[in-house]
């Protein structure tokens, strides 16, 4: 079985771009750990406690493991994450740095991910796509020897871009990944994020009148029809994928 490594700026983002895929592969076996670069605050109806429930409940619900990015150096921006423990960067403020970089590279190392998962490449928010630089970077120095890194120097295999984008662009994917069946827990680990997806009054993606339900099966069945499933997720890579044999193919 895999070890994997999915990457969020923020605590929901790997919820809402694969939640229903981390949900198929941890009940394949795999090992799966979600890794947030931030608490998720400052947002208009959260707080830092708030966010760390609603987080621990979506994780249990999608059966992984979970933990927060802790960064040496000064600390910037939105100071509300003491209650996650240590160094955390911040909502708004996720910056490119070797210090990041490094931090992402100890947690690929300890965990000995063998994949990983970071937002897709083209976005409108900021924090989206400095994470995914952080990580691509850290993939190269995670195989780095004589760095003061913990663990022993590995190198991811793959780097695939799950869909979590702020852009109304609509996704050419690589591939999709079936996950009939498991469309209701994506569902759930992201109606835990009640003060993201379901308190009135937030700033949502989900079109008005209708809630992360009808959003989520809508978005699945449209990238269903693209494979001739009901439900799936859609995927990028920058680097071709190999096949051993087409029995993993969807036909």
């Amino acid at each position: 079985m895999a070890k994997i490594l999915v990457v969020g700026p923020h605590p929901d983002d790997q919820e809402a771009g694969m939640g229903a895929t981390i949900a198929k592969l941890a009940s394949q076996g795999h090992d799966v750990l979600l890794l947030d670069m931030t608490n998720g605050e400052p947002t208009p109806l959260g707080d830092p406690a708030t966010r760390e429930r609603e987080a621990a409940r979506a994780t249990e619900i999608l059966g992984v493991k979970r933990r927060m990015l802790r960064v040496e150096g000064p600390a910037r921006g939105y100071g509300g994450d003491a209650a996650w423990g240590g160094h955390a960067l911040s909502n708004r403020w996720i910056e490119h740095t070797i210090e990041a970089r490094r931090a992402v590279a100890g947690v690929i190392r300890e965990h000995r991910a063998a994949i990983l998962f970071v937002p897709f490449y083209e976005d409108a928010h900021p924090d989206h796509k400095a994470t995914t630089r952080i990580v691509e970077d850290a993939r190269f120095d995670s195989k780095l020897t004589k760095a003061d890194l913990p663990g022993e120097p590995i190198y991811p295999k793959w780097v695939f871009y799950y869909y979590a984008t702020h852009l109304r662009w609509v996704a050419n994917p690589g591939f999709c990944v079936d996950v009939t069946g498991f469309e209701g827990k994506k569902i759930a680990a992201m109606e835990a994020y009640h003060t993201q997806f379901v308190a009135p009054g937030r700033i949502g993606a989900q079109p008005k009148g209708h809630g992360v339900r009808e959003w989520v099966e809508h978005s699945l069945g449209y990238f269903g029809t693209r494979i001739g499933t009901l439900f799936a997720e859609p995927f990028f890579t920058k680097e071709p994928l190999g096949l051993g044999s087409l029995d993993g193919l969807v036909m």
